[in-house]
């Protein structure tokens, strides 16, 4: 007999673990849910489904909304396999699936392993350490078809008119309706024309006309500023991804060096065209 104060404390924890969940501690992946023809629909399958969830909208259903949504969708797709016809094709493509699950789950796993801070600020050093400092450009234009238009354009520029005025009135490229601006760009983003005249300008100077491929531009330079590599706190996450990045190659080429390959010799690079060859049983 059991002494009445351990009784006691038998009883009072007894209500603390409820009937269901005592029965979600036996609950494993490979508990069924529901079969279809004796086939095994489980947990682990509507787990993994419910990952797959793209739609926001049903990801914010009810769990138990989602699950009879979930279950229906994999008891329709369970019955409707039970009368495919598997074959060569079919067989290949379970093969194929199979693997890339696989190795998408260790290359997960791999690039799931934080980088140390010295990964991290080597792989900086490498990525921007030998960055020189460059010259950023801030530009308006006015874009037209002929040499006499610009002519005409910069003669009233000259004559006190407002650029972003005739830009909104007379450039017919897509930064007309904003003044001309083009905002910051480096000499190397434009044409070499164009960037050329944009480099002999000083600040506030108007351009002579240009012509590019693009037509003849009027080009006004509003300031100039010198771009510094960034930091490695501006580009932390960048050099993070990068990191994991390289993990995952090296460790995937480490893989590939390792394993035992051997290369069938013989058959002809032109089977892979015949289809036929999936129908088989």
């Amino acid at each position: 007999m059991l002494k009445p104060s351990i009784l006691a404390a038998f009883t009072l924890m007894a209500p603390l673990l409820s009937p269901a969940m005592a029965a979600a501690q036996d609950k494993g992946a490979d508990t069924v849910v529901a079969t279809v023809n004796g086939q095994a629909i489980t947990l682990g399958q509507m787990i993994v489904m419910k990952q797959s969830v793209q739609d926001p909208q049903m990801a914010g259903l009810p769990d138990q909304a989602l699950w009879d949504m979930m279950l229906d969708q994999l008891i329709r797709q369970t019955a409707v396999a039970g009368t495919g016809k598997e074959n060569a094709g079919v067989r290949a493509q379970m093969e194929l699936q199979r693997r890339n699950t696989l190795a998408t789950a260790a290359v997960t796993q791999i690039a799931e392993i934080e980088p140390t801070e010295d990964e991290i600020q080597s792989t900086y050093e490498k990525m921007f350490g030998s960055v020189e400092p460059s010259t950023e450009y801030s530009a308006a234009h006015i874009l037209v078809e002929t040499e006499e238009e610009a002519k005409e354009i910069k003669s009233e520029l000259d004559g006190g008119a407002d650029f972003g005025t005739l830009a909104e009135e007379r450039s017919t490229g897509p930064s007309g309706p904003n003044k001309g601006d083009l905002g910051w760009f480096t000499a190397e983003q434009m044409v070499p024309p164009f960037a050329e005249a944009v480099k002999a300008l000083d600040k506030g100077e108007v351009s002579d006309p240009v012509k590019t491929d693009f037509g003849w531009h009027v080009i006004k330079l509003n300031d100039t500023r010198l771009r510094e590599a960034p930091t490695l706190d501006e580009v932390r996450e960048q050099v993070i991804q990068m990191v994991r990045r390289g993990k995952v190659e090296a460790a995937i080429e480490s893989i590939v060096a390792e394993a035992k390959i051997e290369k069938v010799e013989g058959i002809e690079p032109a089977m892979m065209n015949d289809t036929d060859l999936l129908e088989a049983e």
